[in-house]
């Protein structure tokens, strides 16, 4: 069972960075909920809803949000993701 160490800002304001405390088996980047069909990780972020594009590598999570999606469900659905699947 993983757990999220830290969340980070971006440059980018709509994207948020996950450090978890375990590392990624392969990068991945995933740009759409169908596409997350074989990565069970991304597919449970991408199921919080307003999220656009899914980044992992090495040991952290790059979420990219829709134009003001809700962080606080997000960050729920990256922490549950890593319990549940990392």
């Amino acid at each position: 069972m993983a757990e999220v160490l830290a969340v980070a800002t971006t440059p980018n304001p709509d994207a948020m960075k996950f450090t978890v405390d375990r590392r990624f088996d392969e990068m991945f980047n995933i740009a759409s909920a169908e596409d997350a069909d074989g990565n069970p990780f991304a597919k449970a972020v991408f199921a919080a809803g307003g999220v656009a594009s899914v980044f992992g590598t090495a040991d952290f999570v790059t979420v990219t949000r829709t134009a003001d999606a809700d962080w606080v469900a997000i960050e729920a659905a990256v922490r549950a993701a890593a319990a549940e699947f990392l």
